[in-house]
């Protein structure tokens, strides 16, 4: 064994290039506080669709890991209702509320469009548009923001976000409770610094391809739903 510059071991059989080429080097990641910070390099437009499990998921996910880097992430919900055996207190808001950095809003508590839950039909389009004005006050708040500068984690998103996800805003457009326009002038809107990430619909949203830097069909091959499986406490919500 024998000690690089930099406090590393390696072994003599070891070249260094592999370890230079390991995330970290090779180090172990440790834990550290979470402090106020500006990513460097966010600015692009993401669209996650498909009929697979997992689009609200992997975007959480996106957002904890930048959360955790120390960027303002703001999530705004769409239409996120769900079957009775969903509960009103989900995992993600709990987790949310304990994390630094990251908030949420949600519109449409109640039920799904177009499926006969028992839920009012003009009551989904009027919260769809509500979330379009809402997330035009978003996009404008986070273009008179600084975005090359750290945000304070407990800011509201009033004050600027670095990453806004908008969980649901595709498959609004896709019952039509949105336009297509109306999901273009949130991309035209977005400030250069902001990452912009749709996620929703499980028909492919092509009038996007042109306007979205990243595209990922989150694709079902099999589901337990489709065997009578229902919503699971920690899985779906």
């Amino acid at each position: 064994m024998w000690d690089r510059p930099d406090g590393l071991r390696m072994s003599d059989e070891t070249p260094e290039s592999t370890v230079e080429n390991t995330p970290g080097q090779g180090r172990t990641p440790e834990p550290e506080r979470i402090e106020p910070a500006a990513p460097e390099e966010f600015g692009l437009v993401q669209v996650w669709w498909g009929d697979g499990k997992g689009k609200t998921t992997a975007t959480l996910g996106m957002g904890m890991r930048a959360a955790g880097h120390g960027y303002r992430v703001h999530m705004l919900q769409f239409m996120k209702g769900g079957a009775s055996s969903v509960d009103a207190v989900r995992g993600e808001y709990n987790a949310i509320a304990a994390l630094p950095g990251i908030s949420y809003e949600n519109l449409g508590h109640y039920g799904w469009h177009g499926m006969k839950d028992g839920s009012d039909e003009e009551d989904h389009a009027a919260q769809a548009q509500a979330g379009l004005e809402r997330a035009h006050e978003l996009l404008e708040a986070a273009g008179e923001a600084d975005l090359g500068a750290p945000i304070d984690l407990d800011a509201p998103p009033e004050e600027g976000v670095h990453m806004l996800i908008l969980d649901e805003v595709l498959y609004a457009a896709d019952r039509g409770l949105l336009s297509k326009d109306d999901v273009h002038s949130l991309v035209d809107a977005k400030p250069d610094d902001l990452e912009l990430v749709l996620s929703g619909s499980h028909a492919e949203p092509a009038y996007l391809e042109d306007r979205a830097d990243l595209v990922t069909n989150v694709r079902k091959v099999k589901h337990p739903i489709d065997d009578g499986q229902r919503a699971r406490r920690g899985t779906e919500f």
